[in-house]
């Protein structure tokens, strides 16, 4: 219940998402968007423009949970992401260092992203 774990695979969609959406709507884009089956039980990124919020959807025995976490200060620390493509595919080790590599400066974030 409630694990995340290295073994895992991890996927981040490489666009700006509205973090109003929820279970149905983001499982939804990881079907329609990103090309993936959630029922496999791989692990789904989604970040908000301001590159302040993210959202982590994962299939797990009981159900769809949504891991939800929201910077008061700085931003994510994203990955080089591949313009063309709306899935990237990353690590336990790189959605760590997204987490624990925040940043307070803008502008060293906006060159690492172009889609976001």
């Amino acid at each position: 219940m409630f694990s995340l774990t290295p073994s895992m695979r991890y996927y981040l969609y490489s666009h700006p998402t509205d973090m109003r959406r929820s279970f149905y709507t983001l499982s939804g884009m990881v079907t329609n968007q990103m090309g993936r089956d959630i029922q496999d039980g791989d692990v789904y990124i989604f970040i908000n423009r301001g590159l302040t919020i993210m959202k982590i959807l994962h299939m797990e025995c009981g159900g769809l949970v949504i891991y939800h976490m929201k910077l008061e200060s700085g931003h994510f620390h994203l990955p080089v992401l591949a313009p063309d493509n709306n899935t990237f595919q990353t690590s336990w080790q790189e959605l760590v260092t997204m987490v624990q590599g925040v940043c307070s400066d803008k502008k060293a974030n906006k060159k690492v992203g172009k889609n976001l």
